[in-house]
């Protein structure tokens, strides 16, 4: 009988009793198949719309906005091969990077990740809790600050509650918001292509930094998942295909991101789209209008839960001695905080969006160590040495990995270098012709590890 009772403990509405300790095999469940619903429904954010219309407004024509929208979309087989080593270890993206960068050496990257996970969760707050706002105003309702709390109280509600249930409820909210979302954004679709201009425009001159910054900007949300792949394919019997979960999570997140991104791209060559959600109304009926904004509010509460729910996994990786249930109560009330300060004091978003933009620069770098370290392993760790403290294999030096921490860096300085956001600007950006290449970082940092330890790296994992 006490078997039993701890066994399928990751059922849907009922709270989640696992956080970053390894998923015994007996508890283990689901197939590949969950990982697109997950990676499919989290990514219907309006967040796409905006990022193709940028696109365009960086002087990029209808086809060269898609190209770099696809390449965007293709880069999600990398975040959902960064999940393989969940299989192999039953535990979350932060407690694996341990072995990429000691376990001391873990703790910055995984302070950023939350700070990250959190302002994203704010923003995703915000944009749901505006378009709900305007909702209740084309339904009749127009409340003022009464009805902007109402309307935070609920968005802030629907993530907080299904993230906190935990795992099973994720995926199953995932899964059926998806086809709702998916059916709606699909009706945007049929009133935003038609008229599409797709011719490029006479004075379309781009250049180098017209095309590095449309990179950068649809490149910098996929690459934020990277520290939270695992958290989601922990759970997976150790037999599902590992092949199965790459494509998997990689057609669920293509499908959306790329969808969508057209369809900004498309609505920006028809009308102004500064302000993106007004934009992209003026192209719909007025019965769709309130339904759009619907899914607005919609696609923000998929995408904050899963930032939401690996959010107190890290924080249980930076030692913060609660359950997992109990750890996410810390970030829920610092995402309402935020939200609040977010929607009445109008600057703090920009400077919000401004700061995360910025932390491309360690995140880029983070993941391309973070993935060569795993394609040298192959995906395999010391399970257990993953969670030993200073008697692990992946104590390394003092707990840093002086081979993860100098490739890290090495990123970082040339991603520093090379960036142009609002907050800071390289001094190679102006000798490159106004191009941003942060995205580099990553690439720079991959190789540098991979010349430090591609001889010692199959020393660190455990004997077959």
């Amino acid at each position: 009988m006490g078997q039993q009772e701890t066994v399928d403990v990751d059922e849907v509405f009922r709270v989640e009793t696992h956080g970053i300790d390894p998923i015994p095999d007996a508890e283990r469940h689901g197939s590949a198949k969950d990982l697109f619903w997950l990676w499919f429904g989290s990514n219907l954010t309006f967040t796409y719309v905006i990022n193709g219309a940028l696109a365009v407004a960086f002087g990029l024509s209808f086809w060269q906005a898609t190209t770099v929208v696809v390449i965007g979309g293709l880069s999600f087989f990398a975040i959902s091969a960064a999940g393989l080593s969940g299989i192999r270890t039953g535990t979350a993206t932060l407690v694996i990077s341990r072995a990429t960068f000691g376990v001391r050496g873990n703790l910055p990257a995984g302070v950023l990740n939350w700070v990250v996970s959190i302002g994203y969760t704010i923003v995703n707050t915000v944009v749901g809790t505006l378009a709900l706002e305007v909702f209740f105003a084309e339904i009749g309702w127009q409340a003022g600050t009464a009805g902007r709390a109402v309307a935070l109280l609920v968005t802030l509600a629907l993530t907080f509650a299904v993230a906190m249930w935990g795992h099973a409820t994720v995926q199953f909210a995932e899964r059926w918001m998806a086809y709702v979302l998916a059916a709606g954004f699909g009706v945007l679709l049929l009133f935003a292509i038609p008229g599409t201009d797709t011719a490029a425009p006479a004075d379309a001159a781009p250049g180098l930094s017209g095309w590095s910054l449309a990179f950068v900007v649809m490149l910098a949300g996929p690459f934020s998942y990277l520290p939270m792949p695992a958290d989601y394919t922990r759970y997976l019997p150790r037999t599902t295909s590992l092949k199965s979960i790459t494509w998997m999570g990689a057609l669920g997140g293509f499908l959306s991101s790329v969808a969508l991104g057209v369809a900004g791209v498309a609505a920006a060559t028809r009308t102004d789209m500064t302000d993106a959600v007004a934009g992209a109304e003026s192209l719909l009926p007025g019965w769709f209008q309130p339904l759009f904004l619907a899914l607005v509010l919609g696609g923000s509460v998929t995408n904050s839960i899963i930032t939401l729910y690996s959010s107190s996994l890290n924080l249980q990786v930076l030692g913060i001695p609660w359950s997992r249930a109990r750890a996410i109560v810390i970030s829920a009330a610092v995402t309402a905080l935020g939200s609040l300060a977010a929607l009445f004091l109008t600057d703090f978003t920009t400077s919000l969006l401004s700061f995360l933009s910025l932390l491309i620069i360690v995140f880029a770098p983070w993941g391309g160590v973070f993935l060569a370290d795993m394609l040298l392993r192959r995906c395999h760790y010391d399970a257990d040495a993953l969670h030993a403290g200073s008697a692990s294999a992946y104590w390394y030096r003092s707990g840093y990995h002086p081979a993860g921490i100098t490739a890290l860096l090495t990123g970082m300085t040339f991603a520093a270098l090379t960036c142009d956001s609002e907050l800071w600007t390289g001094p190679l950006v102006a000798p490159l012709g106004g191009a941003d290449l942060t995205l580099l970082g990553s690439v720079v940092s991959g190789l540098t590890y991979w010349a430090l330890t591609r001889r010692r790296v199959a020393a660190y994992a455990p004997a077959a």
